[in-house]
């Protein structure tokens, strides 16, 4: 890490740490600002960030079932997410795969532990506010049987990091070491207890930047961070179900996001980073929305098939089913609907006769079924 590169103290400092031949420099953060410069650039983006937002919550509270929707959004989330970090998972894959019940590849796994990481942060949102102990369980769920387990999962770190490069002397970042971490991550808690005078969104900005810069894990920051960002959003009342992701956007800008919070730290530019950062919430919203209101109708439509097909009964549920995951079996319909093997069955040939469903190809068995309509357009969304 080069010293002469971080022109700014604004967002820290560059400490040596060791003597000799070990010695490397790392960032020491400062604290989280309270208070930041509010260019016109950035009150429009922030703006244009709480319209998108606000038409994304009108949706959520007008869906009749909303985990339809949060299903498919946080897979296409994960994936994402996880991508960054280089997996090589597809959101048909993982669908497939959670459908079937089948075992996991290593990239699939990731996925799915991204899921559950955020799912088990939401449930222990009513037990424990949003914390440094609560980001350690999350850690520790999201790392469970993936690389990086052998990393002590849920802890801390006690030892250094770095980003970029063989080793902390020739990275491009090395994040505080364990020592000055300590004052960071209590900083960081804080500020996520605190009511500063800024707007929810910028806080959640300079949240997912803060998180990022310390890098408290020896594994998984980044995917965690950007878990942060949902989990906060919720915890914060911004949306009330977490159907808003920032991944998608992120690695579109790949090059950008990456180089916005080198920025922040190298020389203090927390306005621009906050902009970019409000421009993804505003993008993704607006995607979510479009995402949302395309399912719908394709939910509309499905249950027009179906009542030209004179097909009644649960078939109905089942094809609402179909939007928050494509892919079927008969064992799944008989588990979700309560029904026997016999009428799952019944249910699968009425919708393969309405045109929702066909047989999929697959070596496994039961035989697997998709509503390719469904896949299409939550694969379009994920591009």
């Amino acid at each position: 890490m080069d010293p002469a590169r971080f022109t700014s103290k604004r967002a820290g400092r560059v400490a040596l740490v060791g003597r000799g031949e070990l010695a490397f420099h790392a960032f020491d953060p400062a604290p989280i600002p309270r208070e930041l410069r509010f260019t016109p650039g950035l009150v429009m983006t922030l703006s244009d960030a709480d319209r998108a937002i606000g038409r994304l919550t009108g949706l959520g509270e007008r869906l009749p079932n909303p985990h339809l929707l949060i299903r498919p959004s946080l897979r296409r989330e994960a994936v994402a997410s996880t991508r960054i970090e280089g997996t090589q998972s597809t959101l048909g894959e993982v669908l497939s795969v959670e459908a079937q019940q089948i075992p996991q590849t290593a990239d699939v796994r990731e996925v799915l532990n991204y899921v559950r990481a955020l799912e088990l942060g939401v449930d222990r949102l009513g037990e424990l506010p949003l914390s440094n102990r609560l980001l350690r369980e999350m850690h520790a769920e999201l790392m469970r049987g993936v690389r990086g387990q052998e990393r002590t999962p849920g802890d801390f770190r006690r030892s250094p990091n770095w980003i970029g490069g063989h080793g902390p002397s020739d990275a491009v970042f090395v994040p505080p070491t364990p020592d000055l971490m300590a004052a960071a991550l209590g900083d960081f808690e804080r500020y996520l207890h605190e009511e500063p005078s800024l707007p929810v969104l910028v806080r959640c900005a300079l949240v997912h930047y803060q998180f990022e810069t310390i890098h408290p894990f020896l594994d998984g920051n980044g995917r965690l961070g950007r878990l942060l960002v949902v989990f906060y959003l919720v915890e914060r009342g911004v949306v009330q179900q977490p159907l808003l992701y920032l991944s998608a956007f992120f690695e579109r800008h790949r090059d950008e996001y990456v180089q916005r919070l080198q920025m922040v730290r190298e020389r203090g530019e927390y306005e621009e980073w906050v902009e970019f950062f409000l421009r993804a919430v505003a993008t993704q919203a607006a995607e979510a929305v479009r995402s949302a209101e395309s399912l719908l109708l394709l939910r509309d439509e499905f249950r027009d098939r179906l009542r030209r097909a004179r097909v009644r009964g649960q078939a109905a549920d089942a094809a609402d089913a179909l939007i928050g995951n494509p892919f079927v079996t008969v064992p799944g319909i008989s588990e979700a609907l309560g029904v026997t093997r016999q009428g799952a069955q019944h249910i699968v040939a009425s919708l393969e006769r309405a045109g929702i469903l066909r047989s999929e190809p697959t070596e496994r068995r039961p035989a697997l079924f998709v509503a390719p309509e469904v896949l299409e357009l939550l694969q379009r969304e994920a591009d």
